[in-house]
């Protein structure tokens, strides 16, 4: 398929709710944008005939200026075209608009960013965006270049993260690994030479901090189960809390969109939302009466069990990712509350439900079968992730030598 070039108003307003002009370049339906570097209100543009409106003051010199880089544009396609090469829609933006020296940081972090919207993966969209952000307001300038990110850029970055903006030590390793991502998309671009490669173990070296695993006891679970006098929302909470754990930790990404449908043979069949993987499970008996408890409200097969999702978009991603982080901060406010209930000190999340579930496990269970439990696509990761909650032989071998 050829490519082509096409003048397009971004529908991305920076901070005074303008809009960027730029060149389209498409091929075989992907398509990158090289911005021209003018802004506009969207009420100035024309999007028809693909010009400025004459309602803008500089109206005619914008649109010669898009002349001239359409033209541009079109003749180096030519150019390309003619020497027969098949290349991406982002190789062809690259050729046309950049050289290794002049494409910046924040370019190919865009282009990163922008993928991860397309693939739907907004919840690391919104962790990255931060990190980017976090560079930019560490360097003040949208024209850093990879040259620029050596080993003593990353050394004063992560002090900065430190001292200036509090930042843990896990969340400092996060932000290295989006730089390191976005560092190796640039040397696959031959943006950057790899020789320049500031990570490695002779020079920066991204280490996880070990980090505790917090989960509650059986007897803590116990005091959640039977906790009384709660408010409907805490009730809610505490609900959609012990339906994860009575499934090993079902993600509440997952929990959130399981439908009454889904429910048959007394089991659990759901597909999971990061991985896509299936799984099917029995369905414990303490289910059944949180079942039973929102059947009332259950008006056909295709309801989802919890109601949070009830009036999402489901075509759009973006309307389920935010009325997800929604609800699940709504069920971690409440069970605060629920928790000075049951006078368990611990603080209570989502989340822990998980780590729950793991630390009363302990070993009791074959790390193949809580692979499968936890939907986990490697047995590297389960043995990482048990491992925080296994300490029998620890404890053993501790108390065989101060027991005299």
């Amino acid at each position: 398929m050829s490519s082509n070039a096409k003048i397009v108003l971004r529908k991305k307003p920076n901070k005074d709710g303008r809009y960027p002009l730029a060149i389209r370049i498409s091929k075989n339906r992907r398509s990158n944008y090289h911005y021209i570097g003018h802004y506009i209100d969207v009420k100035d543009w024309d999007e028809k005939n693909i010009r400025v409106k004459k309602s803008h003051s500089n109206a005619n010199r914008l649109n010669g200026l898009l002349s001239y880089k359409l033209s541009e544009a079109n003749k180096m396609l030519i150019e390309l075209q003619s020497e027969k090469k098949d290349l991406s829609a982002n190789q062809i933006k690259k050729k046309l608009y950049t050289s290794s020296e002049s494409t910046t940081f924040f370019e190919v972090a865009q282009e990163f960013l922008d993928e991860l919207e397309a693939n739907k993966k907004l919840s690391r969209l919104s962790s990255d965006k931060a990190r980017v952000n976090h560079v930019l307001s560490f360097c003040k300038s949208k024209q850093l270049t990879f040259q620029e990110i050596d080993e003593q850029f990353l050394r004063r970055f992560k002090s900065y993260l430190k001292s200036t903006r509090s930042i843990s030590e896990r969340s400092i390793v996060n932000n290295l690994i989006v730089i390191r991502t976005i560092y190796n998309r640039a040397i696959k671009m031959d943006i950057v030479d790899s020789k320049l490669y500031p990570f490695g173990s002779d020079k920066i070296r991204i280490k996880f901090p070990e980090t505790e695993k917090i989960g509650l006891t059986k007897n803590e679970v116990i005091k959640l189960e039977t906790v009384k006098n709660l408010t409907d929302n805490e009730t809610h909470a505490r609900n959609v809390w012990l339906f994860s754990f009575y499934f090993a930790g079902i993600r509440i990404a997952d929990v959130l969109q399981i439908r009454w449908s889904d429910i048959y043979d007394e089991r659990l069949h759901y597909r999971m939302n990061k991985n896509s993987k299936l799984l099917s499970l029995k369905i414990p008996d303490k289910i059944f009466p949180i079942l039973k408890y929102y059947y009332q409200c259950k008006k056909n097969d295709d309801n989802f069990i919890f109601p949070e999702m009830e009036k999402a978009n489901l075509k759009d991603a973006k309307d389920i990712y935010t009325k997800t982080k929604t609800a699940n901060m709504k069920f971690n406010k409440y069970l605060v509350t629920v928790a000075e209930k049951a006078e368990i000190l611990k603080k209570i999340t989502m989340h822990i439900a998980r780590h729950s579930f793991g630390n009363i496990s302990e070993d009791k269970i074959p790390i193949n079968m809580l692979q499968k439990l936890y939907r986990h696509s490697s047995i590297t990761t389960t043995i990482n992730y048990q491992s925080n909650f296994i300490h029998r032989d620890a404890d053993d071998a501790l108390d065989s030598v101060i027991n005299f």
